[in-house]
């Protein structure tokens, strides 16, 4: 039997970078010290001796940022402690499992947010804390009810703005509309672009991502995106299929982490939303251990009647491995006709418990977005990650 498990890159409770935690300080009131305030500029507390010019204190010029020494070491470490305590994270509804785990890896609290729904259904958003200066992350994936979400982080990221928070940056871990990424008929509306437009002028900085589904939506947004992914570790002996012509460039992504292994396509002519009719399969499987690796699994049609296709070639075991599990109906009744050995998911969208079934693997991506977000603050490299 063939081993198999899909995973998230797991790291150390502490990031990469050094994590400093310094104690506030303030400068105590001396009343035996000599305590003044240049111009409103600057308080000082005197604790080294003057010189006096026709009996008056000569005190440094400030410029260009520069502190007299009895300055300058207190200013380096309230620095330090400033720049942790300017790193806050917030949580939507539609995932706070996922950002308490977040928080949990970073060693941080959730802020506090109070978000409510009036009567008719409109959204009540007020941050409990102040953010101001703050870098701050709003943890919130547009999963189903998609449209609710996505208004969610809109007023969330409204919020942070008119609380003069210093950069907003939206962490998005599903990524709703992102399949109406192009016109594939007459009269389309491109869907995705719309999405990446509003998260701009609402006042987003920055979107993190994951396993976004095509890699051109990235391209939709006139802000920095930094798009992770999640990782396969499977045994030898398998083949990388691809459900689709279009998710190639992904499974052949994963084939080549795992020593250039063997790659299948299935193709499919869609006649429809939300149904599928496999055609063809590209390449061999028979005897062979079937990876499917897909960006998300929605009603399932595409990912069961590939593997019906491949048992049909011969393939000794299937296995579906997706990031997104939307799993809407008839989802659950495909995924445990007995065609999959494993199906392993990602919780980057909630899973109901009354989705649960044997077969499932669930697994978390916290620690990969919580170190992105830390390298993100921190101005590190995000793609070192994935080296």
């Amino acid at each position: 039997m063939a081993s198999l498990s899909f995973s998230a890159p797991s790291y150390h409770a502490e990031s990469l970078v050094s994590r400093y935690s310094l104690s506030h300080s303030s400068f105590p009131l001396n009343e035996s010290r000599s305590r003044f305030q240049l111009s409103g500029v600057v308080k000082c507390d005197m604790n080294e001796s003057l010189k006096f010019e026709n009996g008056k204190p000569c005190v440094p010029v400030l410029n260009d940022r520069t502190l007299p020494s009895f300055l300058e070491s207190r200013r380096m470490e309230k620095s330090v402690s400033r720049n942790i305590d300017r790193l806050k994270i917030f949580s939507g509804t539609a995932n706070p499992t996922l950002s308490k785990e977040i928080a949990w890896y970073m060693g941080k609290e959730l802020g506090k947010i109070n978000i409510k729904r009036f009567a008719d259904g409109e959204i009540y958003i007020q941050l409990e804390e102040s953010v101001r200066g703050c870098d701050v992350y709003l943890v919130q994936p547009t999963c189903p009810p998609a449209n609710e979400n996505l208004m969610e982080l809109l007023i969330m990221i409204d919020a942070c703005r008119r609380a003069s928070a210093k950069t907003v940056t939206a962490v998005v871990p599903y990524f709703g509309y992102a399949r109406s990424d192009r016109k594939t008929q007459g009269r389309e509306s491109i869907a995705a672009k719309v999405v990446a437009n509003v998260i701009t002028k609402a006042g987003a900085d920055c979107v993190l991502a994951c396993d976004l589904h095509s890699g051109q939506s990235m391209g939709y947004f006139d802000i920095p995106v930094d798009h992770v992914y999640c990782q396969t570790i499977c045994s030898n002996d398998l083949v990388v299929v691809s459900p689709d012509v279009g998710g190639v460039a992904r499974a052949r992504s994963f084939a080549k982490k795992l020593s250039d292994a063997p790659l299948a396509i299935v193709d499919k002519r869609r006649h429809g939303h939300n149904v599928a009719e496999v055609m063809n399969l590209i390449g061999d499987v028979k005897g062979k251990v079937a990876v499917m690796v897909d960006d998300m699994i929605d009603t399932a049609g595409t990912i069961a009647k590939g593997a019906a296709l491949l048992h049909q070639e011969g393939a000794r075991e299937v296995y579906a491995c997706c990031t997104h599990a939307v799993f809407s109906p008839p989802a659950i009744e495909r995924l445990t006709s007995g065609l999959f050995q494993e199906v392993i998911i990602t919780n980057t969208i909630p899973t109901l418990e009354k989705n649960y079934f044997p077969q499932l693997t669930v697994l978390s991506v916290a620690n990969l977005l919580g170190e992105t977000i830390w390298r993100i603050h921190d101005d590190c490299s995000v793609s070192s990650i994935f080296l």
